[in-house]
């Protein structure tokens, strides 16, 4: 289905001693983050540790699982835009130009199947899910009127989320006792390997993100559009089409897992001279 194209854990309930603890000190030290790329020209920092509680193969399989699921919804409405749909062509065509980029920021995503999809809905909306799995609604496109250069910014934004394992992060933040059990018997090898995967697919579409999450996501977005060369100043301008949807329509569905705010456009600005430079030098090359 599609084109294959390109969670709290809660750290009182582990033995303080014994096999879990040499096994949960080798899982932190070995995945303590996902260092930001020496060559990044925006500071966003580590990513959380905490992630590093659930296996990222896991969410991954719990992203593909639920992608399919919501893509075969799609097309059975009648909803999932034709291999030959030009919107979804613009959207693959954007897509090829950020994905070489993209695992400059997470090894795993060289890896990755990546997918772009879109959905016939008036919803103004996008999402990329862990393990590479973006899909567009076609209100986005259609009432926002967006450049190549904003559907870029749009699309570079939901990547860093998946590219920073956001949703990983959240999940291992949020899952409390009750999955903390079946997680450490998973580390353990003890079994129950799909549980959590089972219990990651109903979350990840819904799942909202911190403001820092948020940030971070806007500025390794904007990086990763810059260098594929498209102009970082659209970023600005995608959120003023945002704000003011937002006011016209009280509320959008984007808006409510991407709060918007004069202080978020601040901070792409103060970043675009941090960027110009791989944006120039994209467009030279």
């Amino acid at each position: 289905m599609g084109l294959s194209y390109y969670s709290r854990m809660c750290l009182h309930c582990a033995p303080r001693s014994g096999p879990w603890q040499g096994r949960r000190a080798f899982l932190l030290a070995a995945g303590a983050a996902v260092a930001t790329p020496a060559l990044a020209q925006v500071e966003v920092g580590k990513a959380s540790v905490a992630r590093n509680l659930v296996p990222a193969e896991n969410v991954e399989q719990a992203g593909v699982q639920q992608y399919g699921q919501l893509m075969a919804q799609a097309k059975a409405k009648g909803a999932l835009a034709s291999d030959g749909n030009a919107q979804l062509q613009r959207l693959r065509a954007i897509a090829a130009r950020l994905i070489p980029f993209a695992a400059q920021w997470n090894e795993r995503a060289a890896r990755w199947k990546w997918e772009v999809n879109l959905i016939g809905s008036k919803q103004i909306n996008a999402f990329c899910m862990p393990g590479g799995k973006i899909a567009f609604f076609t209100g986005i496109l259609d009432q926002l009127k967006l450049s190549d250069d904003e559907v870029a910014m749009v699309m570079g934004h939901e990547m860093a989320h998946a590219l920073r394992e956001h949703a990983r992060a959240r999940l291992a933040k949020s899952a409390g006792t009750g999955a903390a059990l079946s997680i450490t018997a998973q580390l353990l090898g003890l079994g129950q390997a799909g549980d959590l995967a089972a219990r990651a697919g109903t979350q990840l579409i819904t799942l909202k993100f911190s403001r820092s999450d948020e940030t971070d996501a806007d500025l390794v977005g904007l990086e990763l559009a810059a260098r594929a060369g498209f102009d970082p100043k659209a970023s600005v301008s995608l959120w003023n089409k945002m704000a003011q949807a937002s006011k016209n329509q009280g509320g959008l569905s984007f808006l409510s897992t991407h709060p918007s705010g004069t202080d978020r456009i601040a901070k792409l600005e103060a970043n675009l001279p941090k960027v110009e430079g791989l944006y120039r030098a994209a467009k030279r090359g």
